[in-house]
């Protein structure tokens, strides 16, 4: 399967870039923004990491690299008066373990033009990792002599309970989602038009754990239903096929229906999804709408399409018990980062033993012996 749906025709090659390499250019576009805003020097850490790091990864990096450089420029007298890009790279040599901690306590609150900016625990290890990446590449390139980011840890994190939809919530959201029960009269007048976009959209996120932006990214060739599998652009960049259920076929088949009386704008001709402005669908309408129907079926849970991702995980753990099965289908690279997501579910499975070996009563045919 995957060999014929990578066989492509010329003009196929010829046609608009792929979503996801849209996205790739966007971002390294506002990469060397930002770049312009860091020490010179930064430039080599960048192109150090790329074959390592995708695009999304290094961005992040570079946003959370100028709030150090920032912070800085505000608290190191010495620096006074030097603009962030002309920082010569000999600096990291002066910075301290102390230095570093401060850096995480002026995290927890500070602010920059007018605006007030705070970071729990998650936030501070986010940019001191980016903070580690830097001095460790420069240190592994023997340009520094010590690293001393590596002598302070990174904040200990509380675990967030997995927030997930039970069977009925899912059956009522998919019910409200059909029906248009409970919405409002203005989302009602957009129900019909929306309707079977929306019932696929929901539909193939809870039947296949794809995320979100792999799911926008979706082209109509990527769909193959003799083989009933999809080809998603997986974060990092590589391709994967996740195969579906006859539920999500019926709900794409029925959309695809619609889709083909939409005349899309230029340019997004190729995509799945459609908005009701004839584009390509975005990452925040399909967390509105998301958010919009899951919200009719309970009001105790925040739930976020990633929110679905972990939904299918978890039936599909309970439903087979193999972590690395589950691993594969949702693209993590490490079965750690799924049996973490998923450990509360093992200890359910430890429980659910407890009442299965009876200790007295037993008559003597059930007893098991040596012989």
């Amino acid at each position: 399967m995957a060999a014929r749906i990578r066989q492509t025709d010329k003009k196929t090659e010829a046609r608009t870039e792929k979503y996801s390499r849209e996205q790739e250019i966007r971002n390294t576009k506002k990469m060397r923004e930002i770049l312009e805003e860091l020490p010179r020097f930064c430039r080599q850490y960048f192109r150090g990491i790329e074959e390592s790091t995708g695009a999304r990864t290094r961005l992040a990096y570079a946003y959370d690299l100028r709030v150090f450089f920032e912070f800085l420029e505000h608290e190191n007298r010495s620096l006074k008066g030097t603009a962030i890009r002309d920082y010569p790279i000999s600096i990291l040599e002066q910075i301290g373990k102390e230095d570093i901690e401060e850096f995480l306590e002026y995290l927890s609150y500070y602010e920059k033009d007018g605006q007030i900016f705070t970071n729990d625990a998650r936030g501070k290890a986010r940019k001191l990792s980016a903070v580690r990446s830097m001095f460790k590449y420069f240190y592994t390139s023997e340009i520094l002599q010590r690293d001393v980011s590596a002598l302070v840890p990174l904040p200990k994190l509380r675990e967030k309970p997995i927030v997930r939809l039970d069977a009925d919530e899912v059956n009522d959201m998919l019910d409200k989602a059909d029906s248009g029960a409970q919405l409002t009269q203005n989302q009602l007048r957009f129900h019909d038009k929306t309707r079977l976009r929306d019932m696929a959209l929901l539909t193939l996120l809870l039947g296949t754990g794809i995320r979100v932006s792999e799911c926008v990214g979706l082209d109509l060739d990527d769909i193959d239903f003799k083989e009933k599998g999809i080809r998603v652009h997986r974060k990092g960049g590589y391709e994967s096929i996740v195969y579906f259920g006859d539920e999500v076929e019926s709900a794409i088949r029925e959309y695809l229906e619609q889709r083909r009386q939409i005349l899309p704008k230029e340019g997004h001709e190729k995509a799945l999804f459609l908005s009701l402005q004839n584009r390509r669908i975005t990452v925040r309408a399909v967390e509105n709408l998301v958010k919009k129907y899951a919200g009719l079926a309970t009001s105790l849970k925040k739930i976020t399409p990633h929110k679905l991702r972990s939904t299918y995980g978890t039936s599909l753990y309970r439903a087979t018990g193999d972590i690395y099965l589950v691993a594969d289908v949702l693209g993590h690279k490490d079965v750690n980062t799924t049996r973490k997501h998923y450990a509360a579910i093992d200890e359910d499975r430890r429980k659910s033993a407890r009442n299965i070996v009876r200790l007295r009563g037993q008559s003597q045919e059930d007893t098991l012996t040596d012989e």
